[in-house]
């Protein structure tokens, strides 16, 4: 770190013990709000959500062709297999906007084309199977379903634009990180795609949330997620065992850890950040008080539904609690339009997000993609509050 650089933290540091009045009840609240909202993330993401991602971001690196994703989502890949492919993956997925980021990060270093792997970005949180039929059931089928069709357009236009723009600006596959050898493993394709799956499978389950509703399919897979969990986490055993070498899991497991050094504190940061602006879901803890959002996303006027958008893009949304905090401030008199576009910005974005897509692919792209998101997002509202 520079002399400057350190003098500017040094500053920062006394500035803010300096100024901030500690003292007011609602900056009292709002740190308070920042450090449960930390641990409210680490109790229900970190272990479950976040881990599991970076052991597939960093098997990714180390076990996937890097022939294999150019194939199918590099810059010269067809376009209708990769958009379709990244558009529709949040379906199986279910991740929130921050488990994604390895994920993503995985495929963007491995040497996918930006269009396919910002669309993979986007689509991952934003087409959540559960959260849309919850969408649906809950704030009712229409907005259910212009949730589901504004996610998958816009995971493909976002992709194309960002395609457009930054295409030819493609870095080298793999640059810092260590991305393995492609040489022959003796493992066959279908053995590689099982384990994949399983993967993948272990990730879906672990982070499995509790349904509202007591009763369904959702719950009952609910019911039984943690065994299996544990068989699936026992077929990796096995997995392992027979189809690695040592060596391999060493790469593994300094692939993954590497991606987890890079991400963790990035997102941790964000998070404190958030909880202390806007407190935690469903709460009224943070500096900005919720009442002031109610009061300024009611009916259906551009500034509306660009303060939707806004708002969405920078709080962060645990999987499925948009839904709950959307229908309370419906109750308190927001706007249909405003709605769309909070859940067409929310979920896919967030100030956490936003930090480590930075360090991914840089300042001037994050902001691309940020400004293309809220401003669909708003222009979405915009056109379903005029119809509804």
């Amino acid at each position: 770190m520079k002399e400057w650089q350190k003098f500017s933290l040094y500053l920062g540091v006394f500035l803010t013990a300096y100024l901030v009045p500690f003292a007011n009840p609602r900056v009292a609240t709002a740190i308070q709000e920042a450090f449960l909202m930390l641990g409210d993330y680490a109790r229900e993401h970190v272990l479950f959500c976040l881990v599991p991602a970076f052991f597939i971001a960093g098997a990714i690196g180390i076990f996937v062709s890097q022939d294999a994703v150019l194939k199918y989502f590099g810059p010269k890949a067809n376009k209708w297999l990769s958009y379709s492919v990244a558009s529709v993956s949040g379906a199986i997925l279910a991740v929130c906007s921050c488990t994604v980021l390895p994920l993503f990060g995985g495929i963007y270093k491995r040497g996918a084309g930006i269009g396919p792997a910002v669309a993979f970005l986007y689509s991952g949180p934003a087409i959540n199977v559960l959260a849309i039929i919850m969408t649906a059931r809950i704030l009712g089928w229409q907005l259910g379903l212009a949730r589901a069709v504004g996610a998958i357009v816009f995971a493909v236009v976002i992709g194309l634009i960002m395609a457009f723009l930054y295409g030819h600006e493609q870095k080298e596959a793999g640059a810092g990180f260590y991305l393995g050898e492609d040489d022959d493993t003796g493992r066959s394709g279908g053995q590689t795609l099982f384990y994949f799956a399983t993967l993948v499978l272990i990730l879906v389950f672990a982070a499995w949330a509790r349904p509202s509703s007591t009763t369904g399919l959702w719950h009952a897979i609910y019911q039984v997620h943690w065994p299996i969990t544990f068989v699936l986490l026992a077929v990796l055993g096995v997995i392992l065992y027979r189809w690695f070498t040592k060596d391999e899991l060493r790469n593994w497991v300094d692939a993954s850890w590497g991606f987890a050094k890079q991400i963790l504190p990035l997102l941790l940061a964000g998070v404190l950040v958030a909880g202390f602006l806007m407190g935690r879901p469903g709460t009224d803890g943070g500096i900005i008080p919720s009442e002031w959002i109610a009061s300024l996303v009611g009916g259906n006027s551009l500034s509306a539904n660009l303060l939707a958008s806004v708002v969405g893009a920078f709080m962060y949304f645990a999987t499925l609690t948009e839904i709950p905090i959307i229908q309370g401030l419906m109750g308190a008199g927001m706007g249909k339009g405003p709605v769309l576009a909070l859940l067409l910005a929310g979920p896919a974005l967030s100030l956490p997000n936003m930090l480590v897509i930075r360090s991914i692919m840089g300042t001037r792209k994050t902001i691309t993609y940020v400004v293309l998101v809220i401003v669909m997002s708003t222009l979405a509202g915009l056109v379903y509050g005029s119809f509804m």
